[in-house]
């Protein structure tokens, strides 16, 4: 199905109005991705380049960029989820909770939501078997938290034509993929419905520091003036805002401070809630009906 034919034109401005508990009106949930770079093959992302360029074999100096960023980064991100007791979604590549289960493991025993992320960082269009590739995330979530999980988030944000229909058969209620809108929408599949609940493409530290070379402060700038103008726009009918992490990146000590001044901004509004995707999935199907 064409992305048309999945989801009709429906602007914001005409619809019924939602209404977030306790008077709030910006849903705000952090995605932090874990994911496992394989250096047999060529490193989904690099900082470095090698002399006379190429792509060389193994890639010590990008791999261990990344590495970094599970070794030691996450942790920096996750004492500020524990400073300000929020609710995390961990976007997990089914092959890292093995490689790293210490990570695994402190986002479980947290209550942390964990969402499929392919099995492993491979553009979804790429792997072997789609189909496989996505029971094979199902499951090891399942084995490791003793729950299936409900949401999806491609590797990139890559998906095949046939992407949706097959997270319906697995038993996915929501997808992330599609960041063309401030609330939950549904989209259509030939398995029935499949919601996508709102992610960014702009408050997203591979967008910004990777992409479009930023520098660090950016990313608080960026989130609190983001929020600002959603919290706005509220005034409407509740919102959603998402926040993206990788640890490799936010979690670097010249980036950190700058994601904890903008949980600090957000945190200290009255308007704002934080959530996991599921969360706002529920809450989003009741008032939408």
């Amino acid at each position: 199905m064409l992305p048309g034919e999945r989801i009709a034109f429906d602007p914001i401005a005409g619809r019924r109005r939602l209404e977030l508990p306790d008077g709030k009106r910006v849903a705000v949930w952090i995605i932090v991705n874990i994911e496992e770079w394989n250096p047999l093959e060529t490193m989904p992302r690099t900082v470095l380049t090698p002399p006379a360029g190429g792509a060389p074999m193994p890639d010590i100096p990008n791999w261990a960029w990344h590495e970094y960023g599970n070794r030691v980064g996450f942790w920096r991100i996750l004492d500020v989820f524990d400073d300000y007791r929020l609710p995390g979604n961990l976007a997990v590549n089914g092959c890292a909770i093995a490689a790293y289960p210490q990570i695994a493991e402190a986002a479980h025993s947290r209550g942390w939501e964990f969402i499929g992320h392919g099995f492993s960082q491979k553009n979804m269009q790429k792997v072997a078997d789609e189909v496989e590739d996505i029971r094979l995330t199902t499951e090891a979530i399942q084995r490791f938290t003793g729950t299936r999980p409900r949401g999806w988030l491609g590797p990139g944000l890559t998906e095949t034509w046939e992407t949706p229909e097959r997270l319906v058969a697995e038993g996915y209620d929501y997808v992330a993929d599609w960041v063309l809108d401030d609330q939950p929408v549904v989209l259509k599949t030939r398995n029935g419905p499949l919601a996508n609940v709102p992610y960014t493409q702009e408050c997203n530290d591979v967008a910004m520091m990777l992409i479009q070379h930023h520098k660090a402060s950016e990313y608080r700038d960026r989130a609190i003036d983001q929020f600002e103008q959603i919290r706005s726009d509220a005034r409407h009918g509740a919102r959603v805002m998402a926040m993206v992490l990788h640890p490799y990146i936010m979690g670097a000590p010249h980036r950190l401070r700058y994601f904890r001044e903008a949980v600090a901004h957000i945190a200290g509004c009255p308007d704002a809630v934080f959530m996991t995707g599921s969360a706002i999935l529920d809450w989003a199907k009741a008032q939408q009906g």
